[in-house]
């Protein structure tokens, strides 16, 4: 591999734990400040929002410029918005941000969630310069570097948010991320990234071309089918972003919380240096429906009992197959659409299955306090299976997990049965042999 793929993957992991421990640090925070399950649910579900919008003008972005220019437009953006959130911060009374209906806490909240968000612009551009960059061969290899480099990134950023809000507080949380953000765009300043050119497939290069993005994936049977089975599966996630906090939380202090995430976060780096070592085999899609299996066989199962070795185990299980999954559809999408579609094809992919998170995660957090965390604490859930699956908030929140991982489980192994997935294991097969003949004659 070239080594300024190296670099930007130095860059990037500095660039992912930034906006990562932005994101976690705040959700802590605001969790502790507040007390309420219900305002980091919101939490979630406006950062969800926000990507699923973002998505389409993102990918639009990475086609119209420089990958390069594409990425420093992601760093500058979270620097401006990072600074706004500082001055609030440091303007504003502190009786403000303990208060879950207040407006200045609501304002902070979105600046900084924001600022995090506009780092999935480098989300987007990352698997279009391994297509830019690395030969088809390596390309399932380099995206599980990808893979490794976010799992370093959740690792450290898990480990130093809640250090940081336990320990520090939020103000040098914020002056460390404004610093580093910094630092990465003084950084990739400096890198030479080898593009050729800019390819635009339609006259009007500023257009989003959602229809023709659109009409791009149709020609792929099978695709849809597969970026809609994503969808899903992230609804489903969405239960897991917006309550896991307070799960863990509920069993551990925030300082062993953080530092148990960084402790995980190594399933993230085992994974991708799982797929950087060994590939995806002959099928990613095979692979990618075997991951997602296992992973909702765990989800029914790591909340069982109230135990933090038992959700520990699970969730690095589950951790270590995230990055497997990713690279797996990265492999697909860079196999199956033209270079000079894939910004749009990635962005529009990202909007359309991260679109049902945000309804689960403003939905989850009334459905868990109302329903759920009373069922299993003075209602029937107590009596019915409370001797053996214990009683209380945390126990409701895990009864949740359970009933989610069950879900997941049957969808996935419907969809393996399904004849869109058939048909898109035959196209990507077709479309790999394809390129590898013209490679060979070129």
């Amino acid at each position: 591999m070239k080594p300024v793929f190296y670099e930007i993957l130095a860059n990037s992991l500095v660039a992912t734990l930034t906006n990562t421990f932005v994101w976690f640090a705040v959700t802590f925070w605001v969790y502790l400040q507040t007390q309420s399950v219900l305002a980091t649910s919101v939490m979630a579900g406006v950062y969800l929002v926000t990507v699923a919008i973002s998505g389409f003008f993102l990918g639009s972005l990475v086609d119209r410029y420089t990958k390069k220019t594409a990425m420093l437009l992601s760093s500058f953006g979270s620097l401006g918005l990072y600074g706004l959130a500082y001055i609030l911060y440091v303007s504003a009374p502190t009786a403000a941000f303990t208060d879950a209906a207040s407006v200045i806490l609501w304002g902070f909240i979105v600046l900084a969630l924001v600022g995090a968000i506009a780092g999935n612009l480098r989300t987007i551009a990352l698997p279009t310069l391994v297509t830019v960059l690395i030969p088809e061969a390596e390309r399932d290899k380099a995206n599980g570097l990808v893979g490794t480099v976010n799992g370093v990134a959740f690792l450290a950023a898990s480990i130093l948010s809640g250090l940081a809000i336990g320990f520090l507080g939020m103000y040098w949380m914020l002056v460390s991320a404004i610093a580093l953000t910094v630092l990465t765009i003084l950084h990739l300043w400096t890198i030479a990234i080898p593009e050729k050119r800019i390819v635009h497939a339609e006259a009007k290069p500023n257009h989003l071309d959602i229809q023709g993005t659109i009409g791009v994936i149709r020609l792929v049977p099978g695709l849809f089918s597969l970026i809609f089975f994503n969808c899903f599966n992230n609804f489903l996630g969405g239960v897991f972003m917006s309550l896991m906090d307070a799960y863990g939380l509920s069993l551990v202090s925030v300082q062993i919380w953080g530092i148990l995430w960084g402790v995980l976060s190594l399933g993230f780096i085992v994974g991708g240096l799982g797929v950087a070592k060994f590939g995806l085999g002959k099928s990613p899609l095979k692979t990618l429906f075997a991951s997602n299996i296992v992973m909702w066989i765990v989800s029914v199962f790591f909340t069982i009992q109230p135990s933090i070795m038992l959700l520990a185990v699970g969730l690095f299980t589950y951790l270590c197959l995230i990055p497997v999954v990713e690279a797996s559809e990265q492999m697909i999408l860079q196999t199956v659409i033209p270079l000079e579609r894939q910004g749009r094809v990635f962005g529009f992919a990202q909007s359309i299955e991260q679109a049902a998170s945000p309804l689960t995660a403003f939905m989850i957090g009334p459905i868990a306090h109302f329903l759920f965390i009373p069922f299993m604490t003075t209602g029937a859930g107590a009596d019915l299976i409370g001797p053996w699956f214990g009683t209380g908030t945390d126990r409701g929140i895990a009864l949740l997990f359970t009933l989610t991982g069950l879900i997941g489980l049957v969808v996935t192994v419907l969809a393996m049965r399904s004849r869109s997935y058939r048909k898109l294991l035959v196209n990507y097969q077709k479309r790999s042999v394809d390129r590898k003949h013209q490679g060979a004659v070129g």
